[in-house]
């Protein structure tokens, strides 16, 4: 990016941090060693793979670092806890989650629905949030698996993970608790000796928290039955074949001794976050945020902007060296809106107008404000070319007016 750019995109992706740079470059360069060879001097790969999960066991308070996984990406962390759970307990068939959840656990339950699973995908109200009530009534005696994410990469709405996993356990303690937890991994405190006790698989990546991409994790609970995704060789305790990428593992580490360094950080934050929300929702006039009401993550802010399509509005800041997205970044080449604002029911002439801007510790007040300053100018120059919109009355055409 120039030098001039504003990123504002970090939910799809951050910048490697310089610290995590340091700490894997001998990793890449003296320190090539295969982990698993005999000789001595691949000890300090093996050595430096055992201490970065102890590093990250610590980071999630789980207590025994043989618990951590290594894996390369959140989504093959997801994969591995859906299918092999699925496959270590073939006599249940019914799976549990949500209407918005990331593609990577929202695929993956469809095909096993494809496969003769049920699956019940509970929805969300208005402001992103579940029902408990819903979800209580789903659960059953053969209920296999309860996936529901952490909190929600496009509007940044927070799940009650430590209710609905205890609510779970009390039900039946064989029933298994699953949370993607890619978003909130350090944005949000995770203590899974404490309040996140009865969540027994929790998924995460590296390149959501200034680490590289092509490194996640999951922590799998001990006596959680699990089976591997990945067949071949030994490493990881045999429950993922494959030599383990030693750099980016200690960069992941590395990323989350920083998280914990910087928890103080969010606040400030959320502070830029609110500012933005207010600047955008005074200045720009229909537009709302999503999920306002919810609890959500400190840094994200999602705002639909009514009767201009998104595709617009991206382009125009991009040419302004503003980096933002429509949401997940997984989904960004499809046409069809997002389904997380249609499970939430936003009107049509905002679903399509939805933009995301997260934010990061990086992020300065200065990029901030010239966000704020942008955007509405954008907004206004796309509504003049709208069907939807008056301009000459500066607001919604009659026909369009009453669908907000």
């Amino acid at each position: 990016m120039g030098s001039d750019s504003i990123y504002a995109d970090n939910n799809a992706t951050t910048a490697v941090a310089p610290e995590v740079v340091e700490a894997i470059q001998p990793f890449l360069t003296a320190e090539y060693f295969n982990p698993s060879s005999m000789y001595e001097a691949s000890r300090s790969t093996s050595d430096a793979i055992k201490q970065s999960r102890r590093t990250v066991a610590s980071f999630l308070n789980a207590g025994s670092s043989a618990q951590i996984l290594f894996t390369s990406c959140a989504t093959e962390s997801n994969n591995t806890a859906i299918y092999g759970v699925a496959k270590a307990n073939p006599k249940r068939r019914h799976i549990i989650t949500t209407a918005v959840e990331h593609p990577a656990v929202l695929e993956v339950c469809k095909d096993l629905q494809r496969s003769g699973y049920e699956v019940d995908f509970l929805p969300v109200d208005s402001q992103g949030q579940l029902d408990m009530r819903d979800f209580v009534r789903v659960l059953r005696p053969d209920t296999l698996l309860v996936s529901v994410m952490h909190a929600n990469n496009e509007t940044g709405v927070v799940f009650p993970i430590a209710e609905l996993s205890r609510v779970t356990k009390s039900t039946d303690p064989s029933i298994v608790f699953h949370t993607d937890a890619t978003q909130s991994a350090g944005k949000l405190p995770i203590d899974l000796k404490g309040e996140f006790l009865h969540v027994d698989l929790l998924s995460f990546s590296g390149h959501k928290m200034h680490a590289p991409k092509g490194v996640g994790a999951l922590f799998i609970r001990r006596g959680t039955p699990c089976r591997p995704l990945m067949i071949g060789g030994h490493q990881e305790d045999g429950r993922r074949a494959g030599t383990e990428n030693v750099a980016f593992i200690v960069g992941l580490a590395r990323a989350c001794e920083l998280a914990e360094q910087h928890r103080p950080d969010e606040q400030r934050v959320q502070e830029l976050r609110d500012r933005l929300q207010e600047q955008l929702t005074s200045a720009i006039p229909y537009l709302e945020v999503n999920g306002i009401e919810a609890e959500r993550l400190p840094n994200t802010l999602n705002v639909a902007c009514h009767y201009i399509e998104g595709e617009g509005i991206l382009y125009q800041l991009s040419s302004e060296g503003i980096c933002a997205s429509s949401g997940s970044a997984c989904t960004s080449g499809s046409l069809e809106p997002s389904h997380v604002l249609t499970a939430m029911d936003v009107p049509f002439t905002a679903r399509h107008g939805s933009i995301r801007f997260s934010l990061s510790r990086y992020t300065t007040e200065a990029e901030v404000d010239r966000i704020a300053e942008v955007l509405p100018t954008v907004v206004s120059s796309l509504r003049k070319l709208s069907p939807y919109w008056d301009q000459a009355a500066q607001a919604p055409r009659a026909s369009t007016a009453g669908r907000v």
